[in-house]
């Protein structure tokens, strides 16, 4: 006799993402990856790892960078979560979008939407970071291409430029 499958339970969820409220009915077990590119198509989040040690899937979450792919969307109720695709404006790349095309810090791409993220969140903090502090920011953050130069590089371009 096969034992019956747990219920799932759903809930509604509403919170901010990119500027916009929202709320949808979401399963509790629910992954805030899964929430951002299934339920709300927003593709530029990756899933690299599935278990919060690469950072493709960063996120700002009330403007901390958190690793979507270990986090309940659930846990996000009422909170402000800003992926890649909100950082442009107007049809114009922001500072760390425009300093990584500019100066190379993309290869394959995969990884580039989470190292921005993460770059986004010290640069709000700390907007002229030393390279040590931003060598710290992005230590959650893999790059399988690059080797990292470019990409300081670009994340001391875009800190040199003011907001």
């Amino acid at each position: 006799m096969h034992e019956p499958l747990p219920r799932r339970h759903k809930r509604l969820l509403r919170l901010q993402v990119n500027g916009r409220w929202r709320e949808d009915a979401v399963a509790d077990g629910l992954l805030l990856v899964d929430y951002l590119r299934d339920v709300v198509g927003l593709t530029g989040v990756k899933s690299g790892c599935d278990g919060g040690e690469c950072g493709a899937c960063t996120v700002l979450i009330d403007g901390d960078p958190v690793p979507s792919c270990i986090t309940l969307a659930v846990r996000c109720e009422d909170r402000h979560v800003e992926t890649i695709e909100g950082l442009a404006g107007n049809g114009r790349l922001n500072r760390l979008q425009q300093a990584f095309h500019e100066r190379l810090g993309t290869q394959c791409g995969f990884c580039t939407p989470g190292m921005i993220m993460a770059a986004e969140g010290l640069l709000r903090r700390n907007p002229s970071p030393t390279e040590a502090e931003i060598r710290t920011a992005l230590s959650g953050n893999l790059c399988r291409c690059t080797g990292y130069a470019k990409i300081l590089e670009s994340v001391q371009a875009a800190a040199d430029v003011a907001p």
